[in-house]
């Protein structure tokens, strides 16, 4: 899978779909990789073309062990757009990647036609939860925080009854880079995106988990209250990693609101 040099970092990425194709570009979880994204794409395919890339520190991509912020992931992926030649994209990410996503979105407004909003928040304290996370990551390793991690992100139906995907996700996380999280950890933990959200000028999709305990429905509530296009689907049966245990209903949702955007900018 390529990789290139986006400010100083190799970041792994995959751009697939037809040429010419508006673009969707998509950000993914804190402890994922693009793969995270494997169940969606086929919902895209032949009308868009997809971009995925792993999050700094994450994955096939680099990082640095310094102070880093929210905005600087959003510039790595105006980096990787900039550096595709891809000048507008419709953003799509999940936890981290809405982050990221809202960061980009708020910062130039002008390129974005499109933002989904997956399982995210604006602000998501506390800084001390998030840093004691992030200690545990660099002294123990991801491994250490990968059973109450997974408790959070599936609800325990999807875990009873998909063992393999459940295995996967976790071989993914423990395998995480331990300063790319933590680094991403601490950046969460500092981060306040709500006097952003109203520079937010594209149609905007908002999905949430009814069972999610890390960003529950009323924080995507709080993001649509900003935004002024924003619309809020919250999925029953679904936690925190929708784009996985609910991937049928997360493309089918996505794909008809792409859809909408598409032919409202033709």
């Amino acid at each position: 899978m390529p990789q290139i040099a986006i400010r100083g970092l190799e970041l792994r990425y995959r751009l697939e779909g037809p040429e010419g194709a508006p673009v969707v570009a998509f950000s993914n979880s804190l402890g994922a990789t693009l793969e995270m994204w494997d169940a969606v794409l086929p919902m895209l395919a032949g009308r868009f073309r997809t971009l995925r890339y792993d999050t700094r520190g994450h994955g096939g991509s680099e990082t640095r062990d310094r102070p880093t912020e929210i905005a600087d992931l959003a510039g790595d992926l105006t980096g990787l757009l900039d550096a595709l030649g891809i000048d507008r994209a419709h953003l799509v990410g999940l936890s981290l990647g809405g982050m990221t996503v809202q960061a980009l979105a708020s910062a130039e407004p002008e390129r974005i036609p499109s933002v989904t909003l997956m399982a995210t928040a604006a602000h998501l304290p506390s800084p001390q939860m998030w840093n004691e996370r992030a200690a545990t990551a660099r002294s123990q390793g991801t491994g250490a925080l990968a059973d109450a991690t997974l408790a959070r992100w599936f609800t325990a139906a999807f875990a009873e009854c998909a063992p393999e995907a459940m295995q996967i996700v976790r071989e993914r996380f423990v395998t995480c880079d331990r300063t790319g999280y933590a680094v991403c950890c601490e950046a969460i933990g500092r981060m306040d995106l709500r006097p952003a959200l109203s520079r937010i000028a594209a149609p905007t999709l908002v999905m949430a988990g009814r069972d999610d305990p890390s960003t529950p429905p009323a924080m995507a509530e709080e993001i649509c209250a900003g935004i002024a296009q924003a619309e809020l689907v919250v999925l029953p049966r679904a936690a925190h990693l929708l784009a996985i245990e609910r991937a049928d209903a997360v493309g089918s949702y996505l794909r008809a609101f792409l859809d909408r955007c598409k032919a409202a900018h033709a």
